[in-house]
């Protein structure tokens, strides 16, 4: 069976080209009614936390992203690596090393002094004992001294690397902890992995990790190394650049969906087809068919796969990602309007969902204050007439439906001689605090009776009040 990982260190928080590696390698098995393995690296006990696993859990779960298998931890599994370290002791194909810190320094040293390449020399390699009974070691590969390590890489293609250039790596430290290579090595084996599909800084390893696998008897899974992620400048992603961890994208209104979308085009392409549902995805991916050469970041894509989104998806579904958003600002969704109804008044004129709760919260509880520039435009004595009409109007009305709230406002403005903007947009005002909102009957419908005639009451008593400071 197929069988692909995603191997994350627990060091921080899951990365944009982390979360890209694991879609990859989400969609290739889902496509080839495979296996996925969630297997957590945090054998570097120093930087590794729990904090840093609940985060990239996290991250998965709101990706959506669920795997079959785990997560399994290899801090978990040191007896069985110590088991297969021994067995390659016991075969011939590790040795122990006794070489000091200063000996390999000085070794390095005159490497670069020949301009050679700094390697280990395999000064231990056929040792026949040890220097002393207590003398400390680490445990080395035998590197094969001869010959070509050939990686058909399903994003590279064929990658050959001379074994004179690779030296006896170290696979066990001196205090018997195993290194990566080791224990991806062991995992990958252990686990089924088929294929392994991850970045390409990575493909330097693989030589070493196809070595190690042989020696063990395994067959080496099928590689594909993608190329990494790039800011929207061409340099290498980093915090300057803004989201680099899933969850960023999350607090800055974005939906799982339109992520998903935009990572899964970052290096991959099918025709001119921009916008994938998931189901697409799983259908069309495939690893022959990732570009060789990095992907650069583009917000202003993503805004608009985010909008695209929110316009074709359930307005209850994107509700209940608005709602997470509603909370950041304290509001409780119960306490207004349905917030579908709210996504369907803001999804045409909203990129995020940050950015449509931000301009929905009026709905759900009475602005602070009005804005400055356009209450002087348009609560002032002039526009009293007009609104105290729109209050008497909407009081009678017995329906508080949209076609009814537009009659009676469009009858207002005939009644007072006035453009329907001259009336609506000081109602506007009135009930959102700005200048800005969905159309004034939208408006109305979703604020309801009560807060709008209490919103339209409190801006007369603006107007007076604004008169007798003036007076």
């Amino acid at each position: 069976m197929l069988k692909t990982r995603f191997a994350p260190s627990p060091t921080g928080y899951l990365h944009i080209g982390g979360a890209r590696t694991a879609l990859f390698s989400w969609l290739y098995a889902r496509k080839h009614g495979g296996r996925f393995v969630l297997r957590v690296e945090d054998t570097d006990q120093e930087r590794s936390t729990q904090e840093s696993v609940n985060a990239i859990l996290e991250g998965m779960t709101w990706l959506g992203l669920e795997y079959d298998e785990g997560p399994f931890y290899q801090t978990q599994r040191f007896g069985r690596y110590r088991e297969v370290i021994q067995r390659l002791l016991d075969e011939g194909k590790a040795y122990k090393c006794y070489c000091s810190r200063e000996r390999l320094d000085a070794v390095r040293e005159e490497q670069l002094r020949r301009k050679e390449k700094p390697r280990y020399d395999g000064h231990c390699r056929d040792l026949a004992e040890a220097p002393s009974p207590d003398a400390p070691y680490v445990v080395r590969f035998c590197n094969p001294l001869d010959g070509q390590v050939v990686v058909d890489d399903r994003v590279h293609g064929r990658v050959a690397f001379s074994n004179t250039e690779l030296d006896d790596l170290i696979i066990a430290r001196t205090d018997g902890s195993p290194t990566y290579n080791l224990t991806v090595v062991v995992d990958d084996m252990d686990m089924g992995i088929t294929h392994v599909i991850r970045g390409d800084d990575h493909l330097n390893n693989t030589p070493r990790q196809v070595n190690i696998l042989r020696a063990l008897g395994v067959e080496p899974p099928v590689y594909a190394h993608v190329p990494m992620i790039l800011g929207e400048d061409g340099k290498r992603l980093s915090k300057r650049h803004g989201a680099v961890g899933v969850m960023n994208y999350r607090d800055q209104g974005y939906l799982p969906e339109a992520v998903l979308n935009y990572l899964v085009r970052l290096g991959w392409s099918y025709g001119d087809q921009e916008i994938f549902t998931l189901d697409e995805m799983v259908e069309k991916f495939d690893i022959d068919d990732l570009n060789a050469k990095a992907s650069a970041l583009n917000p202003s894509k993503l805004d608009w796969l985010n909008q695209q989104y929110m316009k074709s998806m359930d307005p209850a579904h994107v509700a209940r990602h608005l709602s997470w958003h509603m909370g950041r600002f304290d509001v409780d969704p119960a306490d207004g309007p349905p917030l579908s109804d709210v996504v369907v008044a803001y999804r045409d004129r909203s990129h995020t969902l940050a950015e449509m709760a931000q301009n929905s919260l009026f709905f759900y509880r009475m602005p602070e204050a009005y804005d400055d520039k356009a209450a002087r435009k348009n609560l002032k004595a002039e526009t009293r007439p007009a609104l105290a009409g729109l209050r008497e109007a909407l009081a009678g009305v017995a329906e508080w439906q949209r076609e009814r709230l537009h009659e009676v406002v469009v009858a207002v403005a005939e009644d007072q001689g006035l453009k329907l903007g001259k009336v609506a947009q000081p109602l506007r005002v009135a009930l959102s605090g700005g200048p800005v909102s969905p159309s004034i009957d939208e408006t109305l419908e979703l604020l309801g009776r009560q807060r709008s005639l209490e919103r339209i009451d409190a801006a007369l008593r603006y107007i007076d009040r604004q008169a007798q400071d003036a007076g």
